[in-house]
């Protein structure tokens, strides 16, 4: 441009050469007021001029990186990541770059891709202290949690709730991992039918990200296993106002909704006294215990027998259910599969009267005019 100036230019020639010289003296005096807003650790007032300096510097990795520093230094570490990614591509063995980037990720959750970029600054120095620090522990956290989400996959809730709490004590000064390993215990806790404990852990999870929808789902699961649908309902709810398109929390809240409304009629966990997740052999055994206390025969005014009769009734439409899978399935699910064989035209054989029961022997394979499957296995 000087040149230009001093062999006689022509008019055009000189106007370019003066228009470069003020952007030249502009871009400088930016520079200067990002630099000293910078040193007074004036951030938020640093990033507008380097933003204007790289429209038009857009290949320089120092600047790139003076703004990185700032939006870290704004709190803002996720806007860092582009400018540094730059700064690594036009800066040669540039492994302050990486390092930085994989510092990011871990700090945002994402032990992946930091284990990618600590790879990366290792790469150009194998014996770079601070990078082989992070590898060591972000690699060590990728494992674990690597290892508990197999677990997941193969129904090994125990092994997994385990993993987790590894997962926090490896790495308890960054906040998400924690909140990510309390969100998937919630889940297993759910999963593995622990309802309270499950309520309390996807609570925790909640009270730090009310619109989590993993964590809503899961406690709503929980709230259903405690017979708590209207619970249930709200959570499914709160998770679909944050997740329109999720098929499964469609389907959780219909089946929440038949639940409640089959809560109200009758319930037939309810009538054995036995918890959703009971076993056969629980079911079983609540049920011999409550027909040979109900059982008409050990009452003796008419009115204490037709009230017995009712209650043994319940209490035997109550095992027939529970003890069938199928019919246990479409109970759980929000339908009496009772209801069903009567809407059928089927008739319903536990609305019969009494008369039918005598000498039905709760204890037996059968007898009476209406064979049961009271087989104990």
């Amino acid at each position: 441009v000087i040149f230009l100036l001093k062999s006689n230019p022509s008019n055009n020639e000189e106007k370019e050469a003066q228009t470069q010289l003020t952007k030249s003296d502009e871009l400088q005096r930016l520079y200067s007021q990002a630099l000293s807003a910078y040193q007074q650790e004036d951030y938020e007032a640093a990033i507008p001029l380097l933003d204007e300096i790289l429209a038009v510097c857009v290949w320089d990795a120092d600047l790139r990186e003076l703004r990185a520093e700032c939006y870290i230094k704004e709190g803002e570490p996720s806007k860092a990541i582009s400018d540094l990614k730059a700064a690594a591509k036009l800066k040669s063995d540039n492994t302050e770059a990486f390092y930085k980037i994989s510092r990011i990720y871990y700090q945002l959750g994402d032990h992946e891709l930091s284990l990618s970029e600590v790879r990366e600054c290792l790469k150009l120095d194998q014996d770079h202290k601070q990078c082989f620090s992070l590898y060591k522990q972000v690699k060590k956290l990728n494992k674990q949690i690597e290892s508990a989400e197999e677990f997941i996959r193969e129904g090994r809730y125990e092994d997994a709730i385990s993993k987790y709490d590894s997962v926090m004590k490896t790495e308890p000064d960054v906040p998400v991992y924690a909140t990510r390993a309390k969100e998937r215990i919630c889940h297993c806790l759910s999963k593995n039918q622990q309802a309270t404990e499950a309520i309390t852990v996807c609570t925790q999870v909640l009270q730090l990200e009310p619109t989590n929808v993993n964590a809503l789902k899961d406690r709503a699961e929980a709230y259903l296993l405690e017979d708590l649908y209207e619970e249930a309902i709200k959570d499914y709810e709160t998770a679909q106002a944050n997740s329109e398109n999720d098929q499964q929390i469609r389907e959780g809240l219909e089946r929440a909704q038949r639940m409640l409304k089959q809560s109200q009629k009758r319930d037939y966990y309810k009538i054995l006294g036995v918890k959703r997740n009971a076993r056969k052999q629980e079911i079983i055994k609540a049920y011999r215990k409550l027909a040979s206390q109900w059982h008409p025969d050990n009452f003796q005014s008419e009115e204490e027998k037709k009230k017995a009769e009712k209650k043994f009734i319940d209490i035997a439409a109550a095992k027939e259910v529970l003890t069938d899978p199928e019919m246990r399935r479409k109970f759980d699910a929000g339908e009496d599969p009772l209801d069903a064989e009567s809407q059928q035209g089927g008739g319903n054989p536990f609305h019969r009267n009494w008369n039918t029961w005598q000498g039905f022997n709760p204890f037996g394979s059968g007898g009476g005019p209406f064979t049961f499957k009271f087989h104990f296995s």
